[in-house]
């Protein structure tokens, strides 16, 4: 790449340099004098992109990718880098085009002879993928990039970020997750009025399952102007009793591993619950609240707001 090409990127990255300076070695500078130390003299480029640890030269030097989680593989189609990407899991059904790609295993367990016959320079792991794939793949000299699972918004953008320096895509990526942002804000400013609805989330009925305040699960209820009853739990298991002395305004049900008419129609046996009352069980698509990119996140959002302000 050439020096006015670096110059020029230099532009955009400096925009992701804060979010950097905790992790930097670096981190006991001050981000102005760590700028002034980057700029000056003759080595500039080099430094600065030492110090960030990928640079766009590396980032497109990635022409075989292998995504194991759904999450990341949106997140690749959405930053319109799909032509390298080469396998999938079997859970990577968002956008349909992904279901034309290869398939190397579910999000859990990997197959890896079918990895290595797709010869990919890169690897996209998630917190769930079997550790010991993961070592036996950097064992091989394969590089493998490990994504932890958001447990908010803010994390969910910055994994958002990242990808998109690893794909070379850094202006794409905080272009989207800026307009996400926005939108974010016009929704909860459209809400700020509105009073807060208790909600219970089900995403497991044997047992009763559902999620806490450490999930963006959370995030999105909070945001949406509702309050997770089961925000300070330490454990997503439940019971019905639980939830009928809480007594949720509204009830929502995921779709996935759960027979949503079994089970609205059990908790219509519960007749003094407040939900079931005014006919506020919901169902709702687990891929929209499963790995969500920014931009999904936002449509997920604006879903949620509408059901459970949809009688104010």
């Amino acid at each position: 790449m050439r020096l006015f090409e670096l110059l020029r990127d230099i532009r955009v990255m400096i925009g992701y340099l804060k979010n950097y300076i905790k992790e930097s070695p670096f981190v006991s500078f001050r981000p102005h004098a760590l700028l002034r130390f980057i700029f000056d003299k003759s080595k500039a480029v080099i430094i600065f992109f030492i110090l960030l640890g990928t640079s766009r030269l590396d980032a497109e030097e990635y022409k075989r990718i292998i995504s194991l989680g759904p999450g990341i593989t949106e997140g690749i189609f959405l930053l319109k880098a799909q032509e390298r990407l080469v396998g999938v899991t079997t859970y990577c059904i968002r956008p349909p085009e992904a279901q034309k790609k290869e398939k190397v295993g579910s999000v859990i367990e990997v197959n890896l002879e079918k990895v290595f016959s797709l010869s990919p320079d890169l690897v996209l792991a998630t917190s769930l993928t079997d550790r010991r794939v993961i070592e036996r793949l950097r064992k091989l000299k394969i590089k493998v990039e490990e994504f932890a699972l958001a447990r908010d918004f803010r994390e969910l953008s910055n994994n958002f970020l990242r990808l998109g320096r690893l794909l070379g895509k850094e202006k794409e990526a905080l272009a989207i997750v800026t307009r996400a942002k926005e939108e974010i804000s016009s929704i909860r400013k459209s809400i700020k009025d509105l009073p807060p609805k208790k909600v219970f989330i089900q995403v497991g009925s044997k047992p009763l399952f559902t999620m806490t305040g450490d999930t963006f699960v959370n995030d999105l209820i909070e945001l949406a102007g509702g309050v997770n009853i089961a925000r300070d739990s330490k454990i997503g298991l439940w019971s019905r009793e639980m939830v009928v002395n809480i007594d949720p305004d509204v009830i929502l049900i995921t779709t996935m591993g759960v027979d949503a008419e079994a089970e609205i129609k059990e908790w219509s046996r519960f007749k003094n619950l407040k939900a079931v009352r005014e006919g506020r069980i919901y169902t709702i698509d687990s891929y929209m609240i499963g790995s969500p990119t920014p931009l999904s996140f936002v449509e997920t959002l604006r879903e949620l707001t509408r059901i459970l302000h949809e009688k104010n």
